[in-house]
């Protein structure tokens, strides 16, 4: 895959953040970043009708242009929407009295962040609103420099995670500095910083 094309599914894996579930945009994000493209289109494709998740032009558009074969009838079977959704969830800096303590999982991702170019760690409580697609959440955003492999960043500290913890929490990894979906930008705007480089 090609610097342009491997830019075109990040930022669609970003623009989707909120609107698809964090266990497909995961799987995405994991098969890309593997190299799994072809894995990752049918995986992303097959998920965004099946889910009722729709695209705008846009988007449409920028996945195409990521496809392996840009005529993919998939792409043609999920709606096209005129304008993004609004944001289906609320984030504030600390969860509720009866949220699960985040500690051990901000060890690890501390540790592991600069190891995938990480200059700061968030961390926000997202309470969903009706019609999200996942539940109430502790959400991390890693800033890291330009040129930063999101998606491998994305998937080397997810999988830390796991693999210590056997915990998933969703984890957004952004480039400091640029306009962010709203579903990034919401999560940092609330988010409290738990790490800097």
């Amino acid at each position: 895959m090609d610097a342009k094309t491997y830019a075109a599914v990040t930022d669609v894996c970003a623009r989707l953040a909120g609107r698809l579930s964090d266990d497909t945009l995961g799987v995405v994000r994991d098969q890309y970043a593997a190299g799994e493209s072809d894995l990752a289109e049918s995986t992303l494709l097959l998920n965004l009708e099946g889910e009722g998740v729709g695209i705008t032009r846009e988007e449409q558009d920028l996945i195409r242009s990521a496809l392996d074969d840009p005529g993919n009838p998939d792409l043609d079977d999920v709606p096209v929407i005129d304008a993004v959704p609004p944001l289906q969830y609320r984030f504030s800096p600390a969860g509720p009295a009866d949220a699960p303590d985040p500690s051990r999982a901000d060890i690890v991702l501390s540790t592991d962040a600069p190891r995938h170019g990480g200059h700061r760690l968030r961390r926000a409580w997202r309470e969903p609103l009706a019609g999200a697609p996942d539940a109430a959440a502790w959400v991390y955003v890693l800033q890291v420099a330009e040129g930063t492999d999101q998606l491998s960043a994305y998937a080397g500290l997810s999988s830390r995670l796991w693999v210590a913890l056997k915990e998933k929490w969703p984890l957004e990894v952004v480039v400091e500095g640029k306009q962010l979906p709203q579903y990034q930008a919401a999560a940092l705007t609330a988010a409290h910083q738990i790490w800097s480089a």
